[in-house]
């Protein structure tokens, strides 16, 4: 598509998200400080992170954003992620990427050494993974622990009534879990 979305993670279960159209006229540096505006008029005395999600973006199109300050940045898929930031980490050591995207247990080496952040932990078998690289790489990221709150067949996730045995799970492999992701059910209300 040709939109661009930057996304306001906060530190609990909900998602909001801003979308962009190319064609505007308005710089990224410009998006930001009205996303950042808009945030702000909500509620200021919460601290929030904006994740930029620059899936499919060129790191030619995402540079003015990293020039201009910007840190936190989503992608979904790790061989396109590798391929974006690995030098660019190098040189600034600041940036932070989210793993925003269902990872795959075989991924999950090359994952370690690139993401900041992994927002889809859902199983135990991929949390074992994780736990097991994070010793021999000597890397721990921080964790979010997906839940399928709808209990949606299509979507990810481990169910509400799992958590508490899975976070404890977690626990016990030394995993930093910072929070939940949660995609709540499409509803017309």
């Amino acid at each position: 598509g040709s939109e661009m979305c930057i996304r306001d993670r906060r530190r609990t279960t909900k998602r909001r998200y801003t979308t962009f159209d190319r064609t505007k006229k308005m710089s990224l540096e410009e998006r930001l400080l009205k996303i950042k505006s808009n945030i702000e008029k909500v509620s200021s005395d919460i601290p929030r992170t904006i994740v930029a999600v620059t899936k499919t973006f060129s790191l030619d199109h995402i540079m003015p954003l990293i020039n201009y300050g910007h840190m936190h940045y989503g992608e979904n898929k790790v061989q396109e992620a590798e391929q974006k930031w690995s030098e660019i980490k190098k040189m600034n050591k600041e940036l932070k990427i989210h793993m925003i995207g269902k990872l795959q247990t075989n991924k999950v080496k090359k994952a370690l050494r690139l993401f900041d952040f992994i927002h889809s932990l859902d199983n135990k078998k991929l949390a074992a993974k994780i736990s097991e690289e994070q010793e021999k790489q000597k890397i721990k990221p921080k964790i979010f622990i997906q839940i399928n709150i709808g209990d949606e067949s299509q979507k990810g996730g481990i169910r509400v009534d799992e958590l508490e045995e899975f976070y404890n799970y977690c626990m016990e492999l030394d995993l930093e879990i910072i929070g939940t992701m949660c995609l709540p059910p499409i509803s017309n209300d």
